[in-house]
């Protein structure tokens, strides 16, 4: 029996079908839902990572197939491994498991995908080797929900390092985004810039906050003090650096 076959056994020997359900309603697997149409076989993410663990150096080829895979674990498993690849890999041979990562993004298709490997994959190689990030606004531009996020969340690895420039540009690109997903995932890295350089993040606030979905402010402001955070959720916001008033409503 191949790795690749031993794996997938061993992620269904530890399958639940109570959880799957669960699992499914969560990640909106519905008709016309974000997740529609994928299959879980229920385990917990320490469950997965125990798998993952057991198979450091699986090949590409059978990476890639299981990020083709229907079964949501299967992909999990997928990432958690070419996350840990790239982490422990020399530089020079980072590059062509960041560049695996982007022409496999098809199977990074629900939001725990992108979060959990984006920022260590493309945020850490684009820093690592301070190539041009032209790819992450591409990736904003894209028609694609997930490729969208992937240019959010890969920022949260520059956001670490107090680099906030490329996330507040992609921010303002994904503003009028129509997906929820997106709008959360906006305010998350707002805010996470906030937590070390909260100038930069009201700056932004301040310039954008009546264009922002009211999910994405809600999320950006989320520990600001309450009379604080009132004020931005407010018909007028009050000009904290020179007292006068702003009038409009956040749309």
């Amino acid at each position: 029996m191949s790795r690749l076959s031993n794996l997938k056994k061993d992620l269904k020997a530890k399958a639940k079908l109570a959880n799957a359900k669960a699992l499914a309603r969560y990640f909106k697997t519905g008709p016309g839902e974000y997740g529609e149409g994928d299959i879980f076989l229920g385990l917990k993410t320490a469950e997965t990572r125990q798998v993952a663990k057991k198979y450091p150096d699986l090949s590409p080829t059978d990476l890639k197939k299981l990020l083709a895979s229907k079964m949501h674990e299967e992909r999990t498993v997928a990432l958690m491994i070419l996350t840990r690849q790239f982490a422990q890999a020399p530089l020079a041979q980072k590059k062509a498991l960041y560049q695996f990562y982007l022409r496999n993004l098809g199977g990074v298709n629900n939001w725990d995908l992108v979060d959990t490997s984006a920022p260590e994959i493309v945020g850490a190689y684009l820093d690592l080797t301070q190539e041009p990030r032209d790819i992450l606004y591409q990736l904003a531009y894209s028609a694609n929900l997930w490729e969208r996020r992937v240019a959010m969340l890969a920022t949260y690895y520059f956001i670490k390092k107090n680099q906030f420039t490329d996330t507040l540009k992609i921010a303002k690109i994904l503003l009028k985004d129509k997906e929820d997903l997106i709008h959360k995932a906006v305010g998350w890295m707002l805010r996470e810039v906030g937590k070390r350089d909260l100038a930069a993040e009201e700056a932004f606030l301040h310039q954008n906050y009546r264009k922002m979905p009211r999910t994405m402010l809600r999320y950006a402001i989320e520990k600001f003090p309450e009379a604080k955070r009132q004020a931005y959720l407010s018909p007028y916001l009050p000009n904290l650096y020179n007292g006068l008033v702003w009038l409009g409503k956040p749309k």
